[in-house]
């Protein structure tokens, strides 16, 4: 299989601004090298690094706000074939910047495609976590929720976390962590990347999800498609 013609863009949500060393980074790279060995052009970006207004409109610059970098990264997104979303776990849960990622993405998800579908139709989105407290699971049950809510196709196993003993012990990319030998994360991040260059590739010979009862431009125009209602039939 090819998959040359492919575009990756992993999205580390870490609160470390560049070039600060990040561990989520550290096992983002394991997916990366996999897909640019086979031909994927990838790109890692930290979304912490760009001034992102607050918000849940596509430029927040419209609503009162004198910087809003999202727009900039907004147009990588849709360049991409596959969104992987990486976060560290702080209380349990995915980072602050994940959560303001997450809600920038949803700020767009009303526009539509060429087909009338939503914008983010067409796409495979992933996620990967480190830590070394609890919450890997309940992290990626969020996400993925997320992506697939917004139009990802989330395909299996589309997750791979790493967390360290749990308390202040060491991180992923920290000596004797034990992390990057992980064979558990190795094997699960493998899948994933591989799950997500699979499905990316189907997507983009298909043309993206056929268009016929998911075009919200037919059913705002009245056509309703198989409605349980026959009046709207």
């Amino acid at each position: 299989m090819k998959f040359n013609d492919l575009k990756a863009l992993f999205l580390n949500c870490t609160l470390k601004r560049s070039p600060e060393l990040s561990h989520t980074e550290g096992l983002l790279n394991k997916s990366k090298a996999i897909m640019e060995k086979n031909g994927v052009l990838v790109e890692i970006l930290r979304p912490v690094d760009y001034q992102i207004a607050p918000g849940v409109y596509p430029d927040m610059k419209e609503y009162g706000w004198e910087v809003d970098e999202w727009p900039q990264i907004f147009k990588k997104v849709m360049d991409a074939d596959i969104l992987i979303m990486g976060t560290p776990i702080w209380l349990g849960d995915k980072s602050s910047v994940c959560t303001r990622v997450v809600e920038r993405l949803y700020s767009s998800s009303g526009e539509l495609n060429e087909n009338g579908q939503y914008i983010y139709y067409g796409r495979a989105g992933g996620t990967v976590i480190t830590g070394n407290e609890d919450g890997a699971k309940h992290c990626a049950m969020n996400i993925l929720y997320s992506l697939q809510h917004l139009g990802y196709v989330i395909p299996p196993q589309s997750d791979a976390a790493w967390i360290g003993e749990i308390g202040p012990g060491p991180s992923y990319l920290d000596e004797g962590s034990g992390g990057p030998e992980n064979d558990f994360t190795n094997r699960n991040t493998t899948f994933m990347t591989w799950n997500l260059m699979h499905m990316a590739r189907i997507l983009k010979d298909l043309g993206g999800i056929p268009a016929h009862g998911n075009q919200r431009s037919k059913w705002d125009a009245g056509c309703r498609f198989d409605h349980p209602n026959p009046e709207y039939r």
